[in-house]
């Protein structure tokens, strides 16, 4: 299946077991229902908004203003005799997607609108620069949002990361 919205994914492998991994990351993880807004329990020192069960998670590093393109982060944690390994899938939450998609049809009905009815090349290709430019830039601050909630991750779980 194609996905036309940007992702990313990662394998992290961990001397740490996996109740230490979940330990951690319940400490710096406000437990919130990312589908209603209640937080369930309020950590003191938290990076994080989301939910730990069991083996799974789903994480969104924590902000003080609105962000759209904040990845979100979903996980699982694989136990094995000297540690654990950490599958990360980093993507945008569904609103985000749908408001990508909507402004991505919105632009390309445009588009169609002003070639076939209107004859306005100009308009045309205005409204196709203007959805190629909103989906350009939501993959750059993506990825930049993504190395962020990576920095925080990895800070979290003691990995060292050369640059």
């Amino acid at each position: 299946m194609i996905k036309l919205t940007p992702t990313y994914s990662e394998i992290l492998v961990s001397s740490l077991s996996r109740t230490e991994v979940t330990r951690r990351m319940g400490l710096v993880t406000d437990q919130v229902n990312f589908m209603d807004a209640s937080v369930i329990k309020k950590n003191q020192i938290s990076f994080f908004n989301g939910y730990i069960q069991g083996s799974r998670f789903q994480l969104s590093l924590k902000i003080n203003k609105a962000d759209s393109f904040l990845p979100l982060i979903k996980g699982e944690i694989e136990p094995t005799e000297k540690g654990c390994i950490i599958f990360l899938d980093y993507s945008f939450f569904p609103s985000t997607e749908f408001f990508l998609g909507f402004w991505g049809v919105i632009t390309f009905l445009l588009t169609l609108f002003f070639l076939i009815f209107m004859q306005d090349w100009l308009f045309a290709s205005l409204s196709v620069l203007v959805g190629t430019g909103n989906y350009f830039f939501a993959f750059f601050y993506f990825k930049r949002k993504v190395k962020q909630s990576q920095r925080v991750f990895y800070e979290m779980m003691d990995i060292k990361v050369r640059e």
